[in-house]
């Protein structure tokens, strides 16, 4: 059984990827804060799409009461982030930091809508929680 992440998921972390590239591009205080936002998120998100949220997949036949023995093999997934849980929160919360100092920066250089993408990614972040 394969175990995969949703691709509105997978295209929601992409997009954000792409934002904040663009972000970076613009240069000031603005490019200098999403740097660091970025570091923290590419391996935030790849970390999620590799252990966290591939057992998502099972939501839909749990849900109608099916099970199938090939479903144990989420067990290491699952046990991944059981481990890895508190680093994960962590990562949310230094991310949550950066993004309020880079909405504070977009505001500061008039550039509104990196500053939304700033408020945007911070709901994400504090949604997965």
């Amino acid at each position: 059984m394969e175990f995969t992440v949703s691709k509105s998921l997978k295209g929601e972390h992409e997009e954000f990827m792409k934002e904040l590239a663009g972000a970076d591009r613009s240069g000031g205080t603005v490019g200098s804060a999403t740097k660091e936002v970025s570091r923290i998120l590419r391996g935030h998100f790849k970390k999620e799409e590799e252990f966290a949220l591939p057992p998502l997949s099972l939501l839909a036949p749990l849900a109608t009461r099916k099970s199938y023995m090939e479903m144990k093999g989420v067990l290491p997934l699952t046990d991944r982030f059981d481990v890895d849980i508190y680093q994960l929160l962590e990562e949310h919360k230094e991310s949550v930091t950066l993004l309020g100092e880079l909405a504070d920066s977009a505001a500061k250089e008039n550039k509104a809508g990196y500053a939304r993408l700033a408020e945007k990614l911070k709901a994400h972040v504090l949604d997965e929680e």
